[in-house]
This record gives structure tokens, C-alpha cells and sequence, in this order.
């Protein structure tokens, strides 16, 4: 398994991991109560902020267990990337249009905050899966 891959492995867990730990933290708040009262402000940001320290720590973590890998990128890698990443921006121009339509809506700041966020953990998770499936398998000829 290379380098890159191994990257998009902590990546998946950990935004899966943190989008999670996110959803529980609201649902444990708002205890039965309706969701737009809940304090979430505070929760999504650990969430965020948590979730890029884990994926840094994690790779680091990586870098020292294998300090003899080669990190060397190839034209396979940069081709896997590349559409890991254009697979994975739709789901961030659907949350731009969600937001923005909510908004527009007059929606409550707490849906508009949670569909952007949901969003980009949707993008992250479909880009990491996207990049996986083509290192285990192999990448499409056009």
C-alpha cells in the first residue's frame, strides 16, 4: 500500500469518525428537544478543527511507523487524486446550493450549518472511497 493511500485510508476514518462524533454530540444535547435550539456552534467546530488534528497526527503518526517509505508520487497517484477529488466536489457544489436555497428560504442557521457540513463530509467520504476503489483496482480507460 503506498504512501497516498494510506493517506486516503485516515482520511475516510477520520472524517466518518468525526462527522459522527459530531451527530452524537448534538442528538445527546438536544435530549428530545427540538434540533435548531441545540448549541451546535461549539460542537461542529471541535468536530472540524478535531478532525484535521486527528488526520494530521495520524499521518505523521504514519510517516514515523514506515519512516522508509517512498513518498515519491507517480502519474498513477496524481491521476487517482485528481479524480478522487473531482468525484468528491459535487457533493460540495450540492452543499453550496443547499445553502444557499435555504437561506434564501429563510431556513434556520442550524440546517444551513449542518447541510454544509454534511456536505463536505459527503465529499470527503465519496473522494476517499473513489481514490481506494482505484488503487485496489485500477483507473478507468477513456
Amino acid at each position: 500500500m503506498t504512501h497516498v493511500e494510506k493517506r486516503a485510508w485516515i482520511r475516510l476514518v477520520v472524517a466518518v469518525l468525526a462527522y459522527a462524533a459530531y451527530v452524537v454530540a448534538v442528538l445527546r444535547r438536544a435530549d428530545g428537544g427540538p434540533l435548531p435550539d441545540v448549541p451546535y456552534t461549539a460542537a461542529l467546530l471541535w468536530s472540524v478543527g478535531g478532525g484535521i488534528v486527528v488526520s494530521i497526527v495520524a499521518e505523521i503518526g504514519m510517516a514515523i511507523v514506515n519512516p522508509g517509505a517512498s513518498r515519491v508520487v507517480d502519474v498513477r497517484d496524481r491521476e487517482i487524486g485528481r479524480l478522487g477529488e473531482y468525484t468528491g466536489q459535487a457533493f460540495v457544489v450540492i452543499g453550496a446550493l443547499a445553502a444557499m436555497l435555504m437561506a434564501m428560504a429563510g431556513w434556520d442557521r442550524f440546517w444551513i450549518a449542518n447541510a454544509v457540513y454534511l456536505c463536505f463530509t459527503l465529499s470527503a467520504v465519496l473522494g476517499g472511497i473513489t481514490k481506494i476503489v482505484l488503487y485496489r483496482r485500477s483507473l478507468p480507460e477513456w
